[in-house]
């Protein structure tokens, strides 16, 4: 078990743990969330032994073995295969053993202390070492890469496919405790899913950093709330989290207004009779209830992120077109041919498929950063695009302020305009006068949303727009992107913000695009059945070595899955037993209650009667709440 006691840690002057305390029971997946700058990564790196909290302790088990990804990109000539492989080092060093076999064997005969090649096996066995390949290479798979890329240089990668090379290595080692800061930053939405079923099925302690809502309704099964310098642990995923954070600021609202109550009525009596000799003592002991009166904190709403994208000039339709054009960067090779598109100022279109399909080349065409190599394209006259690019951020001058890099933009605009333009997307004064370099990732997202959007386009192009965005600013842009009146088309790892954005979806995959006929769920699907066909093909996706042993260890595993349920099955059907019972009392009582004759006696049986009722009515509130949970997690551990 994982136990936070009481640690306090400081970073310069700021306080960010004051007496924190939390246990996680082993198993558990549990998603760490909190305002952005509240010190999320910071109990990361306080929970792995990298950092020492100023006071209190942090207790993992002496033998509980802690996993993190690795915060540099891996580089050099080893392949992504070999760099996985190698991030364990006790496997690396017995694989290397078992291979050179009789040499190990007649070293050992010569007395050296090296473990005879069976122990070598025997802890291979152990680690599951015999299929390490094949595993490390699913690992891969799962991730994006194919049969030949796991094999290339690490440094003929881009960085963020470095980085997945890092996570792959964490997760190949399956630490005891595996802690994870925002992963699919790096991913595209088929790794994300990937990911997803991955870690929903982890068999040891996972903490995961994340702002997708989605990740955090289906992986954890606990919520971990970082606020203020304090944790609370909360049973269930992001949204029973947020209903249960909800309920108790009210009832906190509601004791802080019935204390302040009782301290004017306290302070009234003392001020009216403290002078006076008869009241002195009793006006002296208000006055001592008054200090040793526990203040309750009133519930204050932290500042929300908002975004108030300007209103377009509505254009008549379509405002673009394409009829069957071929782009790319190599009039000989174009990478998406075949397009045919009408987009309208109410379309609102995602864009799927895998990174290395064309999703980024299609939003430089409607961007006009790309001409077609063949086709027609239309667009309207008038139109104007809003593209937010991955490397959107990177264009800002960290030297300047958000209002001097909009005037370098437009040197003749009127400052307060300006202003009131920044003031839309949640900067005001203060922020709106920093230095670019000293704002947050996320604050830096919604100033590069305000410049693309300061023209007031028809069309917004976003790709992966929410990468550094927390859960309140993406639920802001959610809101946002509602109320805007004109298109919206998007890539993205999110599913929350697809599902709650698009009407639309197109499948950029096979050098085209087309329509894909369903919904985000009808896509996991899709892709899962991909992957099951791949993986079945001989020669495609991760080795399949050892097969039988793989469907072995399947089998395996769904019985380990069905023995697991069993307890949860019978604590369900438990509970729901226990509420039918109390449901049938509660209904005899008011049968009872029902009766004109009660209301003609002395009223004893009246109050015991009434009495039964409110505490059933308890009983009933408090098993259901519990049946509800319960149910809640059998239907999780189902899905897994």
């Amino acid at each position: 078990m994982l136990k936070i006691e009481n640690i306090t840690y400081r970073v310069g002057g700021r306080v960010l743990f004051d007496g924190a305390s939390a246990q996680v029971p082993d198993g558990h997946r549990v998603g760490l969330v909190g305002p952005n700058g509240t010190g999320k990564t910071t109990l990361l790196r306080l929970i792995s032994g990298e950092m020492s909290p100023d006071a209190g302790s942090i207790d993992h088990g002496p033998r509980e073995f802690v996993g993190t990804v690795a915060q540099e990109e891996p580089d050099g000539t080893l392949s992504p295969l070999e760099t996985v492989l190698a991030s364990d080092p006790e496997l690396a060093e017995l694989r290397a053993a078992a291979e050179q076999g009789a040499a190990e064997q007649g070293a050992a005969e010569q007395g050296n202390d090296h473990p005879d090649i069976g122990e070598i096996h025997a802890r291979l066995l152990d680690l599951d070492g015999h299929r390490a390949e094949a595993r490390a290479a699913r690992i891969l798979n799962g991730l994006g890469f194919d049969e030949e890329t796991i094999h290339r240089p690490l440094s003929s990668f881009s960085g963020g496919w470095r980085m997945r090379v890092a996570l792959a290595g964490a997760l190949f080692r399956e630490p005891d405790i595996l802690l994870l800061d925002e992963p699919t930053n790096h991913l595209d939405l088929e790794a994300s899913m990937w990911l997803e079923t991955y870690l929903s099925r982890y068999p040891r302690t996972l903490i995961i950093v994340s702002h997708d809502r989605g990740f955090l309704n289906r992986i954890p099964t606990a919520i971990l709330h970082l606020d203020g310098g304090r944790l609370t642990l909360y049973t269930g995923g992001y949204d029973r989290f947020e209903r249960a954070r909800a309920e108790k600021q009210a009832r906190q609202t509601a004791l802080y207004a019935k204390q302040q109550e009782q301290r004017r009525h306290i302070q009234s009596f003392v001020d009216r009779f403290r002078y006076k000799a008869s009241k002195a003592r009793q006006a002296q002991s208000r006055l001592k209830m008054l200090e040793k009166m526990e203040p309750i904190a009133s519930v204050t709403d932290a500042h929300t992120v908002r975004f108030d994208l300007p209103k377009p000039d509505i254009l008549p339709p379509p405002i673009i077109t394409l009829e069957d054009v071929a782009v790319g960067y190599d009039p000989e090779k174009p990478i998406l041919k075949r397009l045919n598109l009408r987009v309208d100022m109410d379309d609102r279109i995602a864009l799927l498929g895998a990174n290395g399909n064309g999703k980024t080349t299609l939003l430089k065409l409607l961007s006009d950063r790309l001409k077609p190599i063949s086709g027609k394209l239309r667009r309207s006259g008038k139109l104007e695009v809003g593209y937010f690019a991955q490397n959107q951020m990177e264009e800002l001058t960290g030297t300047r302020t958000p209002v001097e890099e909009l005037q370098a933009l437009e040197p003749m605009a009127v400052e307060e305009k300006l202003r009131s333009h920044l003031g839309r997307f949640g900067f005001p004064q203060g922020k709106a006068d920093t230095k670019i370099a000293s704002l947050s990732g996320g604050e830096k997202a919604r100033l590069a949303l305000a410049v693309i959007c300061r023209r007031s386009p028809q069309l917004l192009l976003l790709d992966e727009p929410t990468n550094h965005l927390d859960i309140d600013a993406r639920q802001a842009l959610i809101q946002a992107l509602a109320a805007y009146e004109g298109a919206v088309i998007l890539v993205s790892h999110d599913m929350h913000l697809i599902e709650t954005s698009v009407d639309r979806l197109l499948l950029v995959e096979g050098g085209t695009m087309t329509r894909f006929d369903g919904d985000m769920a009808d896509y996991r699907r899709h892709l899962l059945e991909q992957r099951r066909l791949r993986d079945e093909k001989p020669g495609n996706g991760a080795p399949r070595a050892d097969a039988q042993e793989d469907k072995k260890a399947d089998r395996r595993t769904r019985a380990d899955a069905r023995a697991k349920l069993a307890p949860l099955r019978k604590a369900a059907a438990g509970l729901e037993e226990q509420l039918e019972k109390l449901t049938a009392e509660r209904a005899r009582i008011d049968v009872k209650l029902a009766d004109p004759a009660l209301y003609n006696g002395d009223g004893k049986t009246l109050a015991d009667l009434t009495k039964s009722a409110s505490d059933l009515d308890r009983a009933i509130a408090k098993t259901e709440d519990a049946w509800l949970q319960a149910q809640e997690t059998l239907e999780r551990a189902e899905q897994v």
